[in-house]
Formats: C-alpha cells, structure tokens, sequence
C-alpha cells in the first residue's frame, strides 16, 4: 500500500537519511539512489523536495545551523549560570561534534564548495550575532567586558573563532603551531571583548581540547 506524507515530512525523512548515507559512505559516494532506496521513494519525489544531490547538502547544512543556533540560544538564555561560563559554552554549543556533523563540514570546507561555506557562515553570523551581542551586553554591565562596539565585537570574535578552528584541524600542524595558535586566539578574543587577561583562559582551552578530542586526535 502506498504511504502518502506531508511534504514537510518526507522532506524531513529525506535529509535524515541523507546525514546518515553522508555520515557512513562520505558525500562523494552517496549517491541519489542511495538516498532513494534508503526513504523508500521514487526519483520524482525526490526531485519534488530538492533538485540535486547538492542541494539535498544544502539543505542538511541550513537544517544543522539551526540546531546550532537554537542550542546557543537556550545556554545563553540560562541565567542561572554566570555569564562567561554561557558564553563559553554558547560557542561550544556551536560546535559540530557528531560524526555526520564532520562529514558534512568536511564537504563545506572543499574549495569547490566555497560559496556553501560562505552561505553557512553567513547564515551563523545572522543568527548568532544578537545572542552573543547580548552576552557581552552582561559582560559589560557587570564590568566583565569593556567595548563601546558589543556588536562588532561579537562578528570579529565569531569570524576569528570560525578561522581558529579551521586552522587547528590543517593536516600536520604540530603541536606547537597549535598551542601557540590556541594562545594567540586566547589574548586577541580578551582584547577584543576588553577582558582582564587570562579571564577566558580555561572556558577557551577547554573548548579546543573538545573540538580535538571530537576530530579523534590524541
């Protein structure tokens, strides 16, 4: 008997299954019909929802960056906890951590996909912004943070912080290049936000050993 669903609903059914093929078989050898037989559906009703496999990428990215965000939001908007403890934990929420989440970066981060990336990117920055603008906002009224720009400020940490990360996971640095690079992200990110120095030392610190843990370094 044929199951018939709201387009939302095989939408939904058609990305899912498109994070677990790209997570197991890489986005270079997933095909179509692998996503085809694995939703169970015909040609046509894929190409009803998205017109090529790119596409179906697309939309599993913009679907993840609002997993991101939403995740932020709800830590940044605890204010049980202090307020640098949520914005360090606001970044690390913006993390991808899953094993489909790095495949699909690993495909954001191609050359040929450098118009994706900046899609992404600029879709984080919209959405993010605001959040963070805000934390930093609590950091200056309780004398935390010193910046008469909180917004600027927040888009350049966010812009450093997404290059930091990018450099940290280049093939063959040494640990060295990485420490030093950690530091130097470290003392910008205080300047910028007009922080004592050494105030995000161990939330910053604590984010990089996730993000190289999460790549499956030693």
């Amino acid at each position: 008997m044929r199951v018939v669903k709201e387009a939302e609903e095989r939408k939904q059914e058609i990305l899912d299954a498109a994070e677990k093929l790209f997570a197991t078989k890489g986005f270079d050898n997933t095909s179509t019909g692998d996503i085809l037989d694995a939703v169970g559906i015909a040609r046509g009703t894929l190409y009803y929802h998205f017109k090529s496999k790119e596409e179906i990428l697309d939309g599993v990215i913009e679907r993840m960056t609002n997993r991101l965000m939403q995740d932020a939001q709800e830590i940044a908007q605890n204010q049980e906890l202090p307020v640098l403890e949520r914005f360090t934990k606001a970044i690390m929420a913006l993390n991808v951590e899953s094993k489909i989440g790095y495949e699909v970066m690993e495909q954001v981060h191609r050359p040929q996909n450098a118009l994706m990336h900046q899609k992404m990117q600029v879709t984080l920055l919209a959405g993010i912004n605001p959040i963070f603008t805000r934390l930093v906002e609590e950091g200056i009224e309780q004398g935390i943070c010193h910046t008469q720009y909180p917004e600027s400020v927040v888009e350049m940490t966010m812009l450093y912080a997404n290059t930091a990360f990018d450099e940290l996971n280049i093939e063959g640095i040494s640990p060295e290049q990485r420490e030093k690079k950690i530091a130097g992200f470290i003392y910008n990110v205080e300047r910028l936000m007009g922080m004592k120095e050494g105030s995000l030392q161990e939330a910053i610190m604590g984010i990089f050993r996730r993000s190289r843990l999460g790549s499956g370094e030693n």
